[in-house]
This record gives structure tokens, C-alpha cells and sequence, in this order.
């Protein structure tokens, strides 16, 4: 089997190690993030809807469009702290209900699917960071309490309702994702309903109330595809903020091997060898899942070498 616990804590490309120190003690401090706002190497940009201007650089680069704090938008308080880097570069993401226009021809809007393939490790940790806040942010205005109206706390982090003194913190929704393995190194893939035709990917779901990770595991291939699996050993994980999900990756190994796909969430399941899945690639017959995904990542381990994939 290629997949091994050496292999799995490589980073996945939502999670890189863009070594920003998210300094979540400084969050309530407002003196300090008052200094920290106007001091002069403090770069901003500005998160809408899930989207971020970007540009390219001569050199071939994609890099966030960061701006001085006083070239930015004004805005009254979604400004979230989002750390601090190594040169002590504090970084700030502004919520605005639209981004501002173009500020060059090379400036565009990108959201996560296709910006995590282009940025670097330090922009893609910024952009889901604030991507993450954003959707949260527009999400839970209300306090889930009393229903009163909250407001936004502790640079972004926290929400607090004025009227009974609830605090509201962000919300992240655990999800496993698995490939399964059969007794002959096979691997289980799966196409959801309202999938592309031919997009093929590992099974994933939620974790329910009371439930272990690792009963997740076998309780979502069993009802995802009829396959039952005994050992199941923890990979890596990815945040992934459509909305507020983190996925924590598994390889599974089954100890059954006839598929029934629900019909209601996976429309076709099948085993594939890794001949089985070269040769359907190319033929153009199955679409390996987004490289910016834990999917891809957990079926290259296996694989031997990179999937072929579009962004997205």
C-alpha cells in the first residue's frame, strides 16, 4: 500500500504552512490593533462574497492584491486581524459588500476554488482565514439565544448580543473523507448526483451528534456505496469554507466488496486499479476530482503520481 503515515502530513494545498501567526491574543486589545491598523507595513485586502482581487506578476505569479491600511476602503467593523508574518507584517481582511473596482489591468476577482491553485502558501492561509469569517460573519447576525441582533467582537472573531450577553464564536462543520482500499489495493470511487458526467471523487460526509470520527467513516461508506470497513487510519485534513467545513481525510479498508450505490446521494460507485483509472482518465471516461481538494491528494497517495486535473 503507497499510502503511508510518513506520506500523510504533507500539507494540502488550503492548509500550507504560509507561516502567519494568527496572534489570537491580541484580538480583544483594541489599543494594539488600533497601532497595528495605522502602522505603515500593515497590508489590507478586501473579502466579498467568498472573493478576493488577485493579480499576476511578470514573473508568473498570482498574488492577493494587498494594499497600506490607508489606501484602504473605509468601513465601519468588519476588520478582521488576521495575523502577523515572520517580518512582523500585520495582515487585515476588510468584509465589504462588493469588491472595489479593478485598481489595474492585471487585477481580477477570484474566489478559493481557483485562487488556491495560484497563491502562495502565505495568501492561500490569509484568504481562507478571511473567507471563512466572511461566511460566518453574514450567517449569524442574530443571536441564536435571546434573537436580538449581535455585533462583531474581537477582530472579527467573536459575535456578542448586546441584549442577553450571548457570545457566538465561528462555527466549523467536522466532515470525514475517505478512500477505500479493497483486498486488492483497489480504490473505491464515487459520483455524486449533481456532479459533472464523468467526475469521479472519494466518499465524504458529515459527522453526525455523538458520533466518532471514525464512526463517521464506516457509517458513510456503508450508506454511501454498501461497503462495509474495518481498519481506518487518519490521514491529514483541509479546511474548506464552502461554508464552514473541515475535512479530515482517512484511508478505509473494506471487508466487503459488493457495491450499492444509494442512488440518492452517489449515483455510481466503482473499484478502480490504478490501471483501471489511468486508462479511464485518459480516454476522457472519468474526471478526477479539483487539485486543490484533500480528494485529489488522498487518491495520489495512492495513485503513485499527480491526477491530471483542472482547478476546478
Amino acid at each position: 500500500m503507497s499510502t503511508t503515515p510518513d506520506n500523510a502530513v504533507q500539507p494540502i494545498t488550503l492548509t500550507g504552512t504560509g507561516g502567519i501567526d494568527r496572534g489570537a491574543h491580541h484580538r480583544l486589545d483594541e489599543a494594539w490593533l488600533g497601532a497595528a491598523w495605522s502602522h505603515p507595513s500593515t497590508r489590507v485586502f478586501v473579502v466579498s462574497g467568498g472573493q478576493a482581487l488577485v493579480e499576476e506578476r511578470a514573473d508568473g505569479r498570482t498574488e492577493l492584491v494587498l494594499m497600506p491600511s490607508f489606501d484602504a476602503p473605509l468601513t465601519e467593523a468588519h476588520r478582521y486581524f488576521l495575523g502577523s508574518d515572520a517580518e512582523g507584517v500585520r495582515y487585515f481582511a476588510l468584509q465589504k459588500d462588493a469588491l472595489p473596482g479593478r485598481m489595474d489591468d492585471a487585477a481580477r476577482p477570484a474566489g478559493l476554488r481557483e485562487a488556491a491553485a495560484l497563491l502562495s502558501e502565505r495568501d492561500n492561509e490569509l484568504l481562507v482565514h478571511a473567507v471563512a469569517l466572511e461566511n460566518w460573519q453574514r450567517l449569524h447576525r442574530f443571536c441564536s439565544r435571546c434573537g436580538a441582533r449581535t455585533v462583531i467582537a474581537a477582530a472579527g472573531h467573536v459575535r456578542r448580543c448586546q441584549a442577553c450577553g450571548a457570545e457566538h464564536y465561528p462555527r466549523t462543520d467536522p466532515a470525514v473523507i475517505m478512500l477505500v482500499l479493497d483486498e486488492d489495493d483497489r480504490a473505491l470511487l464515487g459520483r455524486q448526483v449533481h456532479w459533472p458526467k464523468g467526475r469521479f471523487s472519494t466518499l465524504a460526509g458529515f459527522v453526525e451528534p455523538g458520533e466518532s470520527i471514525e464512526q463517521a467513516v464506516v457509517r458513510e461508506v456503508a450508506e454511501e456505496a454498501g461497503i462495509a470497513v474495518g481498519q481506518v487510519e487518519y490521514v491529514a485534513s483541509q479546511p474548506w469554507p464552502f461554508p464552514s467545513s473541515l475535512m479530515l481525510g482517512f484511508v478505509a479498508r473494506a471487508t466487503s466488496f459488493e457495491v450499492r450505490a444509494d442512488g440518492e446521494e452517489i449515483e455510481e460507485a466503482r473499484w478502480f486499479s490504478r490501471d483501471d483509472l489511468r486508462a479511464a482518465m485518459e480516454s476522457g471516461e472519468v474526471l478526477p476530482p479539483s487539485s486543490v481538494s484533500i480528494a485529489s491528494r488522498l487518491i495520489e497517495q495512492w495513485y503513485g503520481k499527480p491526477l491530471v486535473t483542472a482547478p476546478w
